[in-house]
């Protein structure tokens, strides 16, 4: 068994932010494999699938991004699941726009989600990091990640 977490904040105002691109990621892994309904456990929204035959759910916390945290231990305790079988997306100040990494374990980067996870549960699952590029200046961070992302242009 898999639990693919994306991490974001619930609400239609938070929906298109640069901070809600884990939620938006497990929509569309939600949608493109035919998963399930969402419906309210653990804290957050959960849908159910299968990659092949892995049985695998997708988890978005309501805890808000500061408390991911506790929605993901309540899904991981009830399924008696390894970390491993953990699999986190999470937006990257530290990655361009469109640019995806993944690693095993390490630090939060302070980044709130995952220092949440972390204190809970330990830093030893998979993370996909998912790049929104960075404002320039520290001070700009907060209401940068609290925006939605730019219009994207068409071409051709």
């Amino acid at each position: 068994m898999l639990l693919l977490v994306g991490l974001g904040n619930p609400g239609t105002g938070y929906a298109r932010h640069r901070h809600n691109i884990g939620f938006m990621a497990v929509d569309e892994i939600a949608h493109v494999h035919g998963f399930s309904p969402w419906k309210s456990k653990f804290q957050g929204k959960l849908a159910e699938g299968k990659f092949g035959t892995e049985k695998t759910l997708l988890l978005k916390p309501d805890t808000y991004m500061n408390l991911s945290g506790q929605s993901v231990a309540e899904a991981v305790r009830f399924h008696k699941m390894e970390l491993a079988q953990v699999i986190v997306f999470h937006d990257d100040l530290d990655l361009a726009p469109g640019k995806v990494r993944t690693k095993l374990g390490g630090g939060h980067g302070g980044h709130n989600g995952l220092r949440s996870i972390d204190g809970i549960l330990g830093a030893d699952y998979h993370r996909v990091r998912l790049g929104i590029g960075h404002p320039g200046r520290k001070d700009l961070v907060h209401s940068y990640v609290l925006n939605d992302f730019a219009p994207m242009k068409r071409t051709g």
